[in-house]
């Protein structure tokens, strides 16, 4: 079992191993197939991330057996090359990048130019025959050194460069010669030496192998840490570490570097896309600092830019490059994402991995792939992540609505927001926890930012391309940027901004619309997303494909509404306590909990009984001919009770009771953890009384629906919080008897089922005697999850982000189900529910319903169907069919 795989030269690539993401990482797979199948790749080495996995379980140390196969592999870079590490006439230098085995924007900056040092800077100069070139290089590695492995601010050397070139009276770091770098790296020293009390590494077998350390290290960095969470990935993965030959696009006018994608990623248009950069190396790209060009003719005259694309300026190394492009398009049969460097007229592949996209580039390139014959259907459904719908399945700006323009910038990652002002990452995450909706703007994005984007609707930045950090992290996370917004000034000291002529604060309203680059003020107007075109295609596709049903959680008309607009195929949970919280019926449902007899009971309810009906008939209207599961009164006690001296006295003006009178039975009724009080079917079974009313309101909708439509709804009354078969069978009769009364009294009969949700432990259990009773079983994910792992949703965000950081749950099991805990439960209950009934009808009614990872589960199970929020049907509907697909 290899530690250290070399590519590139005479690197023997026969070993499946290293193509495989999991042992050397995407970039390091990547690598070794594009040598594997004759392209320019430069010569290099990939530690694996099994390497990285025990340095990190045993003590943070290198094994002489990984420093005698890194030694081995550098010596297979020297013999290709011609050059030696840390040669002082002819020194080679190396890159060192990090690369899991999937793509984690900001995971660590790269660091170029490893080998130099006092004396091969001096060789470079004389080797390459340009010695502004020598020590331009050697400025960036001190830079970059000192920032990605020493740990120190960068910001102290942009600042020393920018005090240098001021002395000079320069504005571009292109007008600094070779004395102004030289005079510079003596500076950058100095503070590398003040900053950290030893002096910059002059050993380059140190600094190679300070750049591994870090690579590792980086894997448990806070910001690596952040993007695992908010992305589901698995802290034991570990990340493998590049080392490879440096090319330079720095070396005159004939040299260059780029970043470009096969296809569009921001709309998945089949046109090359990128941006490139004649004398600079690749930080020059992503990070802003300098603005790059277009890589085609026809974008640069799209966008009437002056600069000459690189088609029209190395005609010969773009030729090439498209030529590239085409094969890996070919080989990997998907959109690639490509860092390239022309040194001196000759092309070399730096990268090539599976691009980022927009979900609605992803849902283009997957059915134009069809259609071009490059993959088949079930690859195109398996390709496109379920998760990513959900930047397509909300508003956008109304076309027709005034906007109020102050500023034009590149249009980085589609969609539209709108927000106040916030003006450093620590702020948007503080503004959102409070419920603000905010839009991040920064001079350009880091890293470090990376918390404070996910809390942002959007993202905008006054430097950068449509490649840059904030580029590509928004249209990873599907938040709107707009980037390179050469009209935005900041002010961080004073909290202040001007946004074209306009003088803006923070905490100030604007809308960026990520489709054209607009940066607006105030507000926008939004208009509601259409499913049509690639997205009815793909969903038709996993329609054709999914065994498992997808209902909807859903309990007004308009989300019934919105969510058979996405697909869904009827109800799988309509939570009837959510109807009572309007101000006209709360004093209804408070009479009726706080009263002290069943005939006041029953005065209440029947208040309440008209307008539950209408509810439900209206639900059945909009769902004709599908299932409505509806559940019955499932309410915490507390949460429908009054809370203050106003609710009390308006209670008692509806009721001729006294205040005092309602304050003492409220205080009778209150419980020390109402989650595990009187609720649920305990309601039922004390007060059958409250379940009587509703059995009757949904019959009779369901009756006058029936008179008046050709398809007849198919209601599916639930029983909540069932431990016990007996529970069950004494509601089931409740419901029965209601049920032929109203059938009776309508002089018509329709088909329904009883059922409950299984949400206990001991429901779970005694599933095979419950089953004898029950038609169904819905699975409650939410409870079932708390009282299986006996933490209070509500309270658990105190404290599991730390549980999940530690690796004790994988992911937070109220997002995703604990598959290994509560998945045995739902495993247990559906298997002894079938050995009773056979065809007992199971779904899953949770949050979970609408989490792609628990939707498999559900599938390797069996359920028959899953039911999520309105906007997550199409999520499911995708997930489903992937699920399907895998099994």
């Amino acid at each position: 079992m290899k530690t250290v795989y070399t590519f590139g030269g005479a690197a023997d690539h026969s070993d499946e191993r290293q193509k495989d993401k999991t042992v050397t990482g995407g970039k390091g797979a990547n690598l070794a197939e594009m040598a594997s199948i004759g392209l320019p790749v430069p010569p290099g080495f990939t530690i694996t991330t099994e390497e990285c996995v025990k340095y990190l379980s045993e003590g943070a140390e290198f094994t002489d057996e990984l420093r005698s196969a890194v030694a081995e592999a550098l010596a297979h870079i020297e013999a290709t090359v011609g050059k030696k590490f840390g040669d002082a006439s002819d020194p080679l230098l190396v890159s060192v990048r990090s690369g899991a085995r999937v793509s984690m924007p900001g995971m660590m900056d790269t660091v170029l130019n490893l080998g130099l040092n006092d004396k091969t800077v001096v060789g470079l100069a004389s080797a390459s025959g340009d010695e502004r070139f020598a020590w331009d290089s050697y400025r960036r590695f001190i830079q970059m050194y000192s920032d990605v492995v020493l740990g120190l601010d960068h910001g102290l050397f942009e600042e020393a460069l920018e005090i240098a070139k001021e002395d000079k009276g320069l504005y571009a770091d292109t007008e600094m010669e070779a004395s102004d770098w030289q005079e510079l790296v003596a500076e950058y020293k100095r503070i590398t030496e003040g900053e950290l009390g030893h002096p910059f590494p002059q050993d380059v077998t140190e600094q190679l192998w300070g750049a591994i350390r870090a690579v590792f290290d980086s894997w448990n960095a806070d910001r690596a840490k952040v993007y695992r969470r908010l992305n589901d990935i698995p802290a034991d993965w570990g990340t493998a570490v590049n080392v490879q030959a440096m090319v330079f696009g720095n070396m005159g006018d004939t040299s260059a570097t780029g970043v470009a994608f096969t296809r569009d990623p921001a709309t998945g248009e089949r046109a090359y896309y990128g941006e490139y950069l004649i004398n600079a190396q690749g930080e020059d790209v992503v990070a802003g600092i300098r603005t790059p060009q277009y890589l085609t003719k026809a974008a640069r005259e799209a966008a009437n830019a002056k600069p000459l694309s690189m088609e029209e300026a190395m005609p010969e190394a773009y030729a090439e490059l498209a030529r590239v492009f085409d094969l890996l398009e070919k080989h990997y049969k998907d959109m690639q994402d490509i860092e390239f460097t022309v040194q001196q007229g000759t092309l070399w592949m730096l990268q090539t991995r599976s691009g980022k996209r927009t979900a609605k580039a992803a849902l283009k390139m997957a059915v134009d792939m069809v259609g071009e014959g490059l993959i088949d259907e079930k690859t195109a459904i398996l390709r496109v992540d379920p998760m990513a719908l959900d930047q397509l399945l909300h508003p956008t700006l109304d076309p027709e609505a005034k906007r109020n323009v102050l500023t034009t910038g590149l249009p980085a990652s589609p969609g539209a927001a709108s927000g106040k002002i916030v003006l450093d990452a620590d702020t948007a995450e503080v503004y959102a926890a409070r419920g603000d909706k905010v839009i991040l703007v920064r001079v350009e994005t880091s890293p470090e930012d990376i918390h404070g984007m996910h809390a942002a609707q959007g993202i905008l930045t006054a430097r950068g391309g449509m490649t840059s950090h904030a580029a590509v992290v928004a249209r990873g996370m599907g938040r709107p940027c707009v980037s390179g917004a050469s009209g935005v000034s900041i002010d961080r000291a004073n909290k202040t901004l001007r946004i074209g002529d306009a003088e803006l604060k923070e905490g100030d309203v604007i809308t960026l619309d990520g489709a054209n680059g607009q940066v607006m003020s105030g507000e926008v107007p939004t208009v509601e997303p259409e499913l049509a075109g690639d997205f009815g295609t793909l969903m038709e596709w996993a329609d054709k494909h999914r065994r498992m049903k997808v209902r909807t959680n859903a309990e007004t008309p308009d989300d019934c509404r919105r969510a058979r607009q996405f697909g869904a195929e009827g109800i799988g949970l309509c939570r009837t306590e959510h109807m009572f919280f309007d101000a006209r019926r709360i004093r209804a449902v408070r009479q009726m909990i706080l009263a002290e007899n069943e005939g006041t009971r029953r005065e209440a309810l029947e208040q309440l009984l008209p307008e539950q009906r209408d509810d439900f008939r209206e639900i059945f209207e909009v769902m004709t001919g599908l299932p409505c599961t509806i559940r019955l009164l499932d309410p915490p006690l507390h949460e429908f009770l009054p809370h203050n001296d106003e609710d009390f006295a308006d209670l008692a003006d509806a009721t001729g009771l006294g205040v005092d009178h309602l304050k003492r039975r409220a205080e009778e009724l209150h419980e020390f953890n109402p989650m595990l009080g009187h609720r649920g079917c305990r309601l039922g079974i004390t007060f059958p009384e409250i379940y009587e009313m509703q059995a009757r309101a949904i019959f009779e909708a369901a009756c006058e629906v029936t008179k008046a439509s050709s398809e007849a709804p198919i209601p599916e009354v639930m029983i909540p919080l069932v431990a016990t078969k007996r529970e069950l069978e004494l509601l089931k009769a409740l419901v029965d008897a209601t049920a032929k009364v109203v059938f009776e009294e309508h002089g018509t009969t329709i088909e329904y089922l009883v059922g409950t949700m299984i949400e206990l432990p001991r429901a779970a259990l005694m599933a095979g005697e419950i089953a004898e009773e029950g038609a169904f079983f819905s699975f409650g994910t939410n409870d079932l999850t708390q009282t299986a792992i006996g933490v209070s949703r509500d309270d658990s965000a105190k404290f599991l982000a730390p549980y999940v950081e530690k690796g004790i749950f994988a992911r937070d099991p109220f997002v995703s189900l604990d598959i290994e805990g509560v998945g045995q439960l739902v495993e247990i209950a559906a298997e002894r529910g079938r050995a009773t009934r056979p065809d007992i009808k199971l779904g899953i009614c949770g949050e979970h319903g609408g989490d792609p990872a628990s939707i498999a589960f559900c599938e390797q199970v069996g359920l028959d169907y899953v039911s999520a929020s309105p906007y997550r049907v199409p999520i499911a509907r995708l997930a489903a069919a992937q699920a399907a697909l895998a099994d």
